[in-house]
């Protein structure tokens, strides 16, 4: 990616929703140029998709959290795709330091949660966890 696709992706990130007409303008190239470089990252897969955000509050009964997971040994492959099994599960991010893995967490309900935590748990492979509610998100 060049920087004009950096500045294109930014754009996308902020609204996937963004016309053309309106990011070929902010970036100053046509909209041929720009339409050509989203099917191209589409295509090389540097572009997965495109969703949207929903405000937390606009869901307030849901339970959000933060889970650091410790993996045995070499197990991390495993327990990912262990984790892409739990639909709850928003975004698993690889780290350093104590944690191996840190995964998003995002159920329906105290009980929705209570068992997400019980299946996470079970997964082999993973030696410890650590859960953190989100009590309010502050996007910067």
């Amino acid at each position: 990616m060049d920087e004009i696709d950096r500045k294109l992706v930014a754009l996308l990130r902020t609204n996937a929703r963004t016309p053309v007409a309106v990011l070929s303008k902010a970036l100053k190239v046509s909209r041929g140029t720009v339409q050509n470089r989203i099917d191209r990252m589409m295509a090389a897969g540097a572009i997965l998709g495109f969703t949207l955000r929903v405000r937390p509050d606009a869901e307030a009964e849901r339970v959000r959290a933060i889970m650091a997971i410790a993996v045995e040994g070499e197990r991390s492959g495993a327990v990912l795709k262990a984790l892409r099994g739990f639909p709850e599960i928003d975004a698993v991010h690889m780290t350093n330091g104590r944690w191996d893995m840190l995964a998003e967490l995002n159920a329906a309900s105290l009980s929705d949660f209570s068992r997400l935590l019980d299946g996470v748990r079970l997964i082999e492979g993973i030696s410890a966890t650590e859960t953190s509610l989100l009590l309010a998100t502050h996007h910067l």
